[in-house]
C-alpha cells in the first residue's frame, strides 16, 4: 500500500524536482560530520558564487528525481544529503564544494563527500563533478577563445602591413634612382 505524501511535502517535492530540472548545475553532497563553523564557510561561499544550498531528505528527493526522469540520481540518495544548485553557471556547485574540500583537506575524512552531480539534465558521477569544477570558468573559456579567434585576424594585419611597408620602400628605392639619374 503506497502512502502519498502529504500537501506540505508534495509541495517540497514539487520545488525539488524544479531545481532538478531547471539547474545548469547541481551537486548532491554528504555533509556528515562538519562543524558548524565548517558549515557557515561552506554556506557563505555558495552565495558568494550564487549558489543555492539545502539539507535535502532522500525520500523526497527520490520521488522528485523519479518524476524528474533522474532515475540514475536514486542510487546516490542515502545517508545525509544535501544540494547545491545553480540556475546560471553549470561549473560554480562543483568548484564550491571541491575548493572548499581542497581548502579544508578533506578528501581523506568522510566529512564532505560528493555524491553525484546534474549538468543540464544529466546525472554525472562524483568523479565527473570533480572533473567539472577543475575546468576554468566561463568567462576565462571565453577568454581563450576570443584570444584564438584575434590571433589569426592580428596576424593578417601584420601581414599587410609588411607587404604595404616593403612596397614603399620598393617605391621609395625606384624614387631615390630616378632622381639620382
Amino acid at each position: 500500500m503506497s502512502v502519498s505524501p502529504s500537501p506540505e511535502k508534495q509541495k517540497i517535492v514539487a520545488d525539488i524536482k524544479e531545481k532538478l530540472t531547471t539547474s545548469k548545475g547541481a551537486v548532491f553532497t554528504s555533509y556528515r560530520g562538519l562543524t558548524v563553523a565548517q558549515d557557515t564557510q561552506l554556506r557563505r561561499a555558495f552565495r558568494e558564487a550564487g549558489v543555492s544550498y539545502h539539507v535535502i531528505k532522500n525520500t523526497l528527493t527520490a520521488i522528485a528525481a523519479k518524476e524528474a526522469g533522474l532515475d540514475d540520481l536514486l542510487s546516490h540518495l542515502e545517508g545525509t544529503t544535501a544540494l547545491a544548485v545553480s540556475t546560471d553557471d553549470a561549473i560554480a556547485p562543483a568548484k564550491v564544494v571541491s575548493e572548499f574540500i581542497k581548502k579544508n583537506k578533506l578528501e581523506n575524512t568522510e566529512v564532505l563527500t560528493i555524491k553525484a552531480g546534474i549538468v543540464d539534465g544529466k546525472v554525472i558521477s562524483a568523479d565527473d563533478v570533480k572533473a567539472l569544477a577543475s575546468l576554468p570558468s566561463r568567462e576565462v573559456l571565453i577568454a581563450k577563445l576570443l584570444g584564438s579567434m584575434q590571433a589569426p585576424i592580428s596576424n593578417t594585419v601584420g601581414v599587410l602591413q609588411g607587404v604595404i611597408r616593403n612596397a614603399v620602400y620598393v617605391l621609395d628605392a625606384i624614387r631615390q634612382k630616378k632622381e639620382s639619374a
